[in-house]
């Protein structure tokens, strides 16, 4: 196993353990935009993992889904409510 495998291995474990919690996810859009939503560790899968978003602007909650990658690159972050 390399090094990135068992870094991805890590963060799916984690996200694993804390499936059902509430969270704080920041988004970086690039170009210095950065999104800051909360939402409900849905499920996790083996290479991605959904988090249902519920925003006051919208009527339905929207699924989001991220790679373990996506953690690592710190393309998005995620903090326990």
């Amino acid at each position: 196993m390399t090094m990135q495998q068992t870094d991805i291995s890590k963060v799916r474990a984690s996200v694993l353990q804390q499936l059902g919690s509430r969270v704080l996810i920041q988004l970086d859009r690039g170009r210095h935009r950065v999104d800051v939503q909360e939402g409900v560790i849905q499920g996790a899968y083996p290479s991605v993992f959904t988090i249902l978003v519920n925003d006051e602007g919208q009527e339905n909650p929207q699924i989001m889904s991220f790679s373990y990658a996506d953690i690592l690159t710190r393309d998005i972050r995620m903090k326990l409510c």
